[in-house]
């Protein structure tokens, strides 16, 4: 009588969780971009998200009967929701100005930064396989970026500008990270969620008020509610789902078809062709943050 060697039911259902979120980030970004080159300024597209959010994540601390909705500690709470404010703005607008792949790519390489920040900031231990990471995928940014001074001009080189505020912002990810790490020895995690949302609501009336104020469509409405907030929702709870039946490394690694995704996305509606530059860079952005984890 045969074996059988099939695998228990329910196998591969992180993988297809995180795949599922890969897919509905990759849309996000998608309609981020939609809706600002339709005239929304990235600031609104934040200030949307955050707001929307805020309700979701108020409904779940109290559903969750947390005693305390504002922590113990709500100086590093209050500075872990200005890092995930300062990621969003510089991440939606930079989706708003550079084609979809690079600026999902660019915003790939904050695992590098983490580990240098954690080190700086918690004393987490450096390891060489995570400095040759941070090395392989800058670099993997400047074929992406193709700088005229490596280039000689001849590469269809990305505005510095755009990428340095990519940049800054896959750093702020990073630094909302490391402070996520340390507030998980006092804090409820539903609670630093809820900080998140409520200091990018905040944050986004001011800054959104200041920018070129424009009434939205409906379709536009729909767009930010449903499209931008929705499927950042939905990718959240794919996520979580995923990180709970599978091993962070191997959900890292299958998180990166968020890259493919938005490749693909850029190509099918806003005709971003990629060059053979950018996926070279690609490859060495997921080289060198898959290579640091995978090490760790």
């Amino acid at each position: 009588m045969r074996s059988s060697t099939k695998p228990p039911v329910g196998a591969y259902s992180g993988i297809a969780y995180i795949v599922g979120a890969a897919f509905f980030w990759s849309l996000t970004s998608a309609f981020v971009k939609v809706v600002g080159q339709g005239g929304v300024s990235s600031q609104q597209i934040v200030l949307t998200r955050a707001a929307v959010t805020l309700i979701y994540s108020y409904v779940l601390v109290r559903w969750a009967d947390e005693a305390s909705l504002w922590g113990t500690d709500p100086t590093l709470l209050w500075l872990r929701g200005f890092f995930g404010f300062a990621t969003l703005s510089c991440f939606f607008f930079a989706l708003t100005k550079l084609p979809l792949a690079d600026a999902t790519v660019i915003h790939y390489t904050n695992p590098v930064f983490t580990a240098l920040i954690a080190a700086a900031v918690l004393g987490e231990e450096l390891r060489t396989s995570e400095l040759l990471g941070a090395l392989a995928s800058l670099s993997g940014v400047a074929l992406i970026t193709q700088p005229s001074f490596l280039f000689g001009g001849t590469g269809a080189a990305l505005d510095p500008t755009y990428v340095g505020i990519a940049l800054l912002g896959a750093v702020c990810a990073s630094s909302a990270q490391v402070l996520i790490r340390r507030l998980r020895k006092t804090e409820h995690p539903l609670v630093v969620v809820f900080y998140f949302p409520f200091v990018a609501t905040i944050g986004g009336l001011p800054t959104a008020a200041v920018t070129d104020l424009q009434w939205p469509t409906l379709w536009e409405w729909v767009m930010l509610i449903g499209g931008v907030a929705g499927c950042a929702q939905v990718a959240q709870i794919l996520l979580t789902k995923g990180l709970h039946n599978e091993k962070a490394g191997r959900a890292m690694a299958v998180s990166y078809l968020q890259i493919v995704f938005a490749a693909g996305l850029g190509l099918l509606v806003f005709g971003e062709a990629v060059d053979l530059w950018s996926i070279a860079g690609a490859l060495l952005v997921i080289a060198g943050t898959g290579f640091a984890a995978w090490k760790r």
